[in-house]
């Protein structure tokens, strides 16, 4: 798998079961919190849902204006990942509204706005083997959401904005207005649709990291901006942020290989 292809920087990338390796800045030893392989042939429902918290009957982010709603049926198990399958086909949400593409996404979040959340953690090492679609038009993202359902806070580990070649890790905090703000940093270019890559955040009371295959390419040390709540892990596969599709494109899929999460 991915951790064999990282060889010498497999313990940094987090592929050791003794942890994330050299510790970008956190003292003390790391322990396993959450850990998940995909190595069966579906979900693990102890662990994932399908939708966001306000899931019903499938789902959306509508603040975004995405193209795709999220249905159960485009997340699959198969040959050591999730698969999450994004496909031009016209679908009637729950909201009314129609959307020209279905997709799929895995959260850690409820099943049901009034349920409990199957897994959040308040600061930590997250880390997983992704490989993103190289599709135009399509915006996969490994991120985490509070599990309050009141955003922001956000931290978004990796976000591909309509390009497999660059890489956007981004921390949202409430501003002085209190709106949404937010700041970012990117890294690239490279393919990173050509195989699985490890993407990981050191998140700690006094400083945030941003990891790209065992190697650190953004920080945040601004304590005002670093979230201090409970957050749940999402993968999705979007349509259509910043730019729709070309007419040639049909489908995509996003892979997810593993994911661990560690605290100390």
């Amino acid at each position: 798998g991915v951790c064999a292809r990282l060889r010498g920087r497999a313990a940094v990338a987090g592929c050791s079961s003794g942890g994330p390796g050299p510790q970008p800045a956190a003292a003390g030893p790391w322990h396993l919190v959450f850990q998940d392989e995909f190595t069966g042939s579906s979900l693990n429902p102890a662990h994932w849902v399908t939708c966001y918290d306000w899931n019903a009957n499938g789902c959306t982010n509508a603040g975004n204006h995405e193209l795709e709603w999220y249905l159960p049926g485009q997340v699959s198990v198969g040959g050591g990942a999730a698969r999450l399958t994004a496909t031009r086909q016209a679908t009637t949400g729950s909201d009314g509204h129609t959307y020209a593409w279905t997709s799929g996404m895995i959260s850690t979040g409820r099943t049901s706005w009034d349920a409990t959340p199957k897994f959040t953690f308040t600061r930590g090492y997250v880390a997983a083997g992704v490989e993103v679609p190289a599709q135009g038009g399509m915006f996969p993202a490994f991120w985490l959401m509070p599990a309050s359902r009141v955003s922001p806070p956000e931290l978004d580990v990796a976000e591909f904005l309509g390009t497999a070649h660059h890489v956007q890790m981004t921390v949202h905090w409430k501003g002085a207005s209190g709106k949404d703000t937010y700041q970012f940093g990117t890294y690239g270019p490279q393919d990173f649709s050509a195989g699985y890559h490890v993407f990981a955040l050191d998140w700690e009371a006094n400083s945030l990291t941003w990891l790209v295959d065992g190697v650190a390419r953004y920080w945040v040390t601004d304590t005002s901006k670093i979230p201090k709540v409970p957050m749940e892990i999402l993968f999705d596969l979007a349509v259509g942020l910043p730019v729709h599709p070309p007419s040639s494109v049909n489908s995509a899929q996003m892979k997810v290989e593993w994911v661990r999460v560690w605290q100390h």
